[in-house]
């Protein structure tokens, strides 16, 4: 008798095709605004886009769905270790490639590449196989909270040498989320908070832009033409865009108020579109993703599985939401983009990548 064939989670699948689906037509609406100020720009960002993004996304969402995960933990090591030295490389004049002040780029032709993108996978990855492998030894300082402080030092090192400091908190919230998860201790991640606290302070008074940040998220009616100018107009189309939107690609503020409409800034665009009723299907989209993702983790009986799991979930999610709260103006601005959404195609072909490795997983899951 023929062995009944294991299928992936559906409803977690269909998620992900209605966002990717969604996804596709928000940009390619709020791509309209550049299309208007640069139409050779256009051309490659839609080109990135749709090809290295969501073409090669799809094939490797496909392709790493009917892989088996564990090889993920055989080769941890060494792909930490390769997105460290892209992460090395890019620092350097004439090999990376800098833009508005940050080095984060490789460029090859039209086609760019952010190495931080892989190297948030690689670290989950890693750290989801350390967690499974250290089994109680997790709860203990030197084995299970000392290797994630290790970890989050040479990763930040990185980073915030770009900057990057965006992805670097996506790295924060998939690692301590990966920590509890395998049984840590809260006290030790409240004294990492409290810490995290007083470096934040450290950068505000070094990093200009985030001491602005943090400004205009305290005062955003201050600067309305300067620091403030994009979470005012983010809450103008918001606000303009009503109960059920203006229609689909009737945005104004995308043509010549907004920044960024195709970046951080698409939610806005989105929302002016489709109103309150798009916004909040949207977020509920991320919910449902978010909820059956972890629903998943919970049934699978292998460690490193559920871990990896609840790292990519967590990281995708918590990406989602600073983004939106930024542009509600219940988070200060942060410049990470929407997944699935946002202009970006190294970020959109690893998310979708995940995505194939939790489909991946979810056929281990337990039976309902």
């Amino acid at each position: 008798m023929a062995k009944a064939r294991i299928k992936v989670d559906k409803p977690f699948l269909v998620s992900v095709i209605i966002l990717i689906i969604a996804g596709f037509f928000i940009f390619s609406s709020a791509s309209l605004g550049l299309l208007a100020k640069s139409g050779s720009q256009y051309s490659s960002v839609t080109f990135s886009q749709t090809f290295l993004g969501l073409f090669l996304g799809s094939l490797a969402m496909m392709l790493f769905s009917r892989l088996d995960y564990k090889i993920w933990r055989k080769y941890a090591f060494h792909l930490l270790a390769f997105s460290i030295l892209l992460n090395i490389l890019v620092l350097i004049p004439h090999v990376g490639f800098e833009h508005g002040g940050a080095r984060r780029w490789f460029v090859i032709g039209s086609l760019s590449f952010q190495p931080s993108e892989l190297m948030k996978l690689a670290f989950v990855i890693y750290f989801a196989a350390w967690a499974a492998g250290k089994k109680d030894k997790i709860q203990t300082f030197k084995y299970g909270f000392a290797p994630l402080l290790a970890l989050f030092a040479i990763c930040g090192g990185l980073l915030l040498k770009q900057p990057d400091t965006d992805n670097f908190m996506m790295i924060i919230f998939s690692g301590i989320a990966i920590y509890l998860a395998a049984g840590g201790k809260w006290r030790y991640v409240l004294g990492l908070a409290a810490i995290g606290a007083i470096g934040l302070v450290g950068l505000a008074l070094t990093r200009p832009y985030v001491m602005q940040r943090i400004t205009t998220f305290v005062h955003p009616e201050n600067n309305a033409q300067g620091s403030s100018y994009q979470i005012q107009q983010s809450l103008i189309a918001i606000g303009s865009g009503g109960f059920t939107g203006r229609g689909f690609g009737q945005s104004i503020q995308k043509f010549n108020f907004l920044p960024e409409p195709i970046g951080d800034s698409i939610f806005a665009v989105e929302a002016e579109e489709f109103g309150f009723v798009g916004a909040v299907t949207l977020i509920l989209l991320f919910v449902f993703f978010s909820t059956r993702g972890l629903k998943i983790a919970s049934r699978v009986t292998d460690p490193f599985g559920r871990l990896l799991v609840v790292g990519i979930v967590i990281m995708i999610v918590a990406q989602a939401f600073v983004n939106i709260g930024a542009m509600l103006g219940v988070l200060p601005l942060s410049g990470i983009t929407l997944p699935f959404v946002s202009h970006g195609g190294t970020s959109l072909f690893i998310t979708l990548l995940e995505v194939g490795i939790i489909l991946s997983i979810s056929k281990t899951q337990k039976a309902k």
